[in-house]
């Protein structure tokens, strides 16, 4: 089932991504996911291919912090989710919780399923709660959770069978980032992360080790890393502030990690000649462009603002399970946490990757970068994910400042 699923991978995330990054990588233990062997979801991110539907179901979505329109987590899962329904004559739509508590989202929900939803997709570790909540009491209806861990759900949970849980590997993305930053000959780098939960710990963890990695390689001792959290997942005025700090103080690239709080890395870049950004989740140097632009720039002229995005597979997942759904095969995926990352040494196949708009150059090529991909595959570049540590515990070549929360 695993050859066949990789496979089936292997022909169709050419289609979801225009880019590139299980087995591979890992020298510490998940304590995130129940199944790390990744056998799971593979089907086109984007332009879904009609499916045999062997019933009657109808899809809802339930949004995380953020709403349809936050160009990251919440529009990516809803868009696949559109997309993959339009498809497949399948009725959908979307709830947004009417705050950030866990009380609406077990709100949000419920009433999904009274109004006869039969399929919930729920984006982000927030969800947790509401999923113990929600899930075993409503044995017939489908619940697909991305970004839920065992430990969101807690230690005794035992996953039902009407639930199936991804989680990713962002430790290896990151890590491919960060190395390819300081192989393209950025020294002054920095980590902006939302919040400090384990996604975008194992992010800017994995950023920190490649950096580290590519710096020793290169014989490099003046590789630096501002890393910080802005302690939410939205920039604003404070955040900005800091953020001129950095540019301002030398810093070449920010990789801005969760939700929207590239604006403030983005506004801040736009006052420094020469100074980027690193995207993430998705492929975001469209949208970084655009909101450079603003409503009366142009966006091209930002369009090399973006190095690179350490991007993971959220619709590819979401298509996937809506699929066996759909065609009666749920069963094959339910009652599992599966924890999603590499399945080939091809860099367009794999759950987490580089973006397409990756810039590339002599230091860094498309070559290299697939080289880069194949030693994490096969083990030979091992990336940890253990976050009990700090930032700076990391690295060996390079320095590493941690700034804890600016907010």
């Amino acid at each position: 089932m695993k050859k066949v699923l990789a496979l089936i991978l292997a022909l169709t995330m050419v289609l979801a991504f225009a880019a590139c990054a299980g087995k591979g990588g890992n020298d510490a233990t998940d304590t995130d996911a129940t199944d790390t062997n990744a056998s799971a979801p593979a089907t086109s991110g984007t332009d879904a291919e009609p499916v045999e539907v062997t019933g009657d179901y109808k899809v809802a979505m339930i949004t995380d912090y953020g709403d349809i329109t936050d160009q990251s987590f919440n529009q990516t899962t809803y868009e696949a989710c559109k997309d993959f329904c339009g498809t497949n004559n399948v009725d959908f739509t979307y709830f947004k919780p009417a705050s950030d508590s866990d009380e609406d989202r077990v709100a949000m929900i419920e009433s999904a399923i009274d109004e006869g939803y039969n399929v919930v997709v729920l984006p982000g570790y927030a969800f947790g709660a509401a999923i113990k909540e929600t899930a075993g009491p409503n044995p017939d209806v489908t619940f697909i959770a991305l970004d839920v861990s065992a430990g969101d759900l807690g230690e005794d949970y035992e996953v039902p069978a009407n639930l199936y849980c991804a989680v990713y590997q962002e430790e290896l993305c990151g890590y491919m980032a960060g190395y390819a930053a300081v192989k393209l000959g950025y020294t002054k780098l920095g980590f902006l992360g939302g919040m400090a939960v384990p996604a975008v710990i194992r992010y800017g963890y994995g950023f920190v080790q490649g950096a580290d990695a590519a710096a020793a390689e290169l014989e490099k001792t003046d590789v630096t890393i501002n890393y910080a959290y802005g302690n939410q997942f939205f920039g604003d005025a404070d955040i900005t502030a800091a953020m001129d700090t950095w540019y301002q103080g030398g810093t070449e690239v920010v990789f801005a990690c969760g939700g929207g709080i590239y604006t403030s890395a983005v506004d801040a870049a736009k006052k420094v000649e020469g100074a980027k950004v690193i995207g993430v989740d998705v492929d975001q140097a469209a949208t970084i462009a655009a909101y450079a632009a603003g409503d009366d720039g142009n966006a091209a002229d930002y369009a090399d603002l973006t190095v690179t995005s350490a991007m993971k597979g959220l619709a590819p997942t979401v298509k996937t399970m809506l699929t066996a759904v759909v065609s009666g095969n749920f069963g094959e995926f339910g009652g599992k946490v599966d924890n999603l990352g590499l399945v080939s040494e091809n860099p367009d196949e794999n759950y987490v990757q580089l973006a397409g708009s990756t810039q590339f150059g002599e230091g860094f090529t498309a070559d290299d970068y697939a080289a880069l991909t194949a030693k994490l595959f096969n083990g030979e570049i091992t990336v940890s994910n253990d976050i009990s540590i700090t930032a700076a515990e990391n690295a060996k070549t390079v320095t590493v400042t941690d700034l804890g929360n600016i907010k």
